[in-house]
């Protein structure tokens, strides 16, 4: 059943996305005009053109991703005991690793930063890496391999960290890492992942039964600079994609009772 869903979401997401739907929209006009079908094709063109407009001069995604990232505080003050440190994976580009056998990551490295900077402040704490592939082609190189050797390379003492390599969403990285760790209610394992990602990883991490302490990293967003009319086409497109992939996701994981709610409030360690 998760490899069901895991294969269903790939593909839904492939034909739904933002960036994807403008080319299919442009595809279908063009489409209509070989069919001489002008009436048609003039609506879609004219869509095209407002959804187009509206993307380029309004940061559409940062309206959508504020809320996701606002549902837990950033830089919350953390006890003085942690038992565990968990990070999730996607901030790894494998192919680009493997190809140049060096470390590459994404906009989301701030996630694996972080984690040092927690690793280093609290030396006693478990260490975990979660993170597979999410790819449904390249299976063989993994986010934990590029984790292990940016690690290593930045002094991080490899025998603290467990790394779980066969997850390829956030329910397995839930599922997996608490078979292999098996943490009592009563531990305090601080979570690490993208701000507009924490909703849907905490709610995940609660349903299974493993209560962390949230500490968002990587924000897309900028209060107070929210309401504002700039031409930025790339990057506006590419933080709507992040924010409609995210809230479709947390609908999927909501439908299917794989977390608490659709914007979980979290749990916290029994004392």
């Amino acid at each position: 059943m998760n490899t069901l869903f895991f294969w269903a979401s790939k593909l839904i997401w492939a034909v739904i996305s933002p960036d994807n739907l403008f080319v299919i929209l442009v595809l279908l006009t063009w489409w209509k005009l070989w069919r001489h079908l002008r009436g048609t094709a003039r609506w879609g063109l004219e869509c095209l053109a407002f959804l187009l407009i509206v993307t380029a001069w309004f940061p559409v995604g940062e309206w959508l991703v504020y809320p996701l990232e606002m549902q837990f505080p950033s830089n919350a003050p953390l006890p003085e005991h942690i038992d565990g440190i968990i990070v999730l994976g996607g901030a790894e580009e494998t192919l680009a690793s493997s190809y140049w056998k060096q470390a590459e990551l994404t906009e989301s490295a701030e996630r694996l930063t972080a984690f040092l900077e927690l690793a280093r402040r609290y030396p006693e704490a478990r260490l975990v890496y979660s993170g597979g592939t999410g790819s449904m082609v390249y299976r063989n190189d993994t986010g934990a391999d590029v984790a292990r050797h940016l690690f290593l390379s930045q002094g991080l003492d490899l025998s603290r960290v467990l790394f779980e390599s066969r997850s390829r969403n956030t329910y397995e990285n839930a599922t997996l890492s608490k078979a292999l760790l098996r943490p009592s209610p009563s531990e305090k394992w601080v979570l690490i992942t993208s701000a507009w990602h924490m909703p849907r990883a905490v709610g995940i991490f609660c349903k299974a039964g493993w209560p962390v302490i949230p500490y968002p990293v990587d924000h897309l967003s900028i209060p107070g600079r929210l309401f504002r009319v700039d031409f930025n086409f790339s990057d506006h497109l590419r933080v709507l994609r992040t924010a409609v992939r995210e809230w479709i996701g947390l609908i999927a994981y909501d439908i299917t009772g794989k977390t608490t709610a659709l914007l979980p409030e979290g749990c916290m360690p029994q004392e």
